[in-house]
């Protein structure tokens, strides 16, 4: 039986995808969450996650493109905050200046901080549009995450249909995780990454729980009519040969 863990992201978002992640987290449809620590919904989710009792199964989903930031001196920085929100459209290629550096360091701190002050134990990290992947935000990110002993951190995605050279930076910096004393899963993949093949053992699939038109819980992959669809993630129970794990166990 090969071991997958399923994980939730954006928990705290909003709403009706905090409430899909709950549900999906009792239904043992998914196995752990990623929460926001700037998400509009934060104080509602983490409410939810203590009456239903799986604080335990929340990380942290490290943010510096979506909603206002915790922080003031990264407000201050152009390239990642405008009108007060972050933005997911900064240039991930371009160097950071030292201004920039500190800021992003002082930002992912008050988020890790704003969770564990909440009583919640971050079980792993991982971030939203993968931002602790760039070159130049992933050695901030490991530094902070080392700082508040979370040592389990999500890959970059290995499955699926990648280019060749993306394959081989998406492996450069998963060696560099390795070394850098990280515990990881040896794949990460999307929900359309396995649609169809096998999953292989020690694998982590990011879902996105919503619910669509008629209530059914998925992994939301779009919008049409103003209402979410993708795959049921009752769906990704049919393979009989995985066994649903949480990152405690890995």
């Amino acid at each position: 039986m090969n071991r997958v863990i399923i994980n939730g992201d954006d928990y705290g978002m909003n709403e009706r995808n905090t409430r899909a992640i709950a549900e999906a987290i009792e239904r043992g449809l998914i196995t752990d969450t990623t929460m926001m620590a700037n998400g509009e919904y934060f104080d509602e989710a983490l409410a939810l996650a203590k009456e239903k009792g799986f604080i335990d199964k929340i990380g942290i989903h490290l943010n510096l493109t979506d909603f206002p930031p915790l922080t003031e001196d990264i407000a201050k920085q152009p390239r990642f905050v405008k009108d007060g929100h972050f933005y997911k459209g900064y240039n991930r290629t371009k160097r950071l200046t030292k201004e920039e550096k500190d800021a992003i360091r002082q930002e992912l701190t008050a988020q890790v901080e704003k969770l564990r002050s909440a009583g919640i134990p971050i079980n792993h990290a991982d971030s939203h549009h993968h931002i602790h992947t760039g070159i130049f935000v992933a050695p901030i990110a490991a530094e902070v995450c080392k700082k508040y002993g979370i040592n389990k951190i999500r890959l970059h995605r290995n499955l699926g249909q990648i280019s060749f050279l993306k394959r081989i930076v998406k492996k450069k910096y998963n060696d560099w995780l390795v070394r850098q004393g990280f515990v990881t899963t040896d794949y990460f993949a999307y929900v359309m990454d396995i649609d169809g093949v096998p999953i292989p053992d020690n694998t982590e699939i990011m879902v996105h729980p919503d619910y669509d038109k008629d209530g059914v819980l998925i992994d939301r992959r779009g919008m049409e009519n103003g209402f979410p669809v993708g795959k049921p993630l009752i769906d990704l129970r049919d393979d009989k040969d995985i066994i649903l794990r949480g990152f405690t166990e890995l």
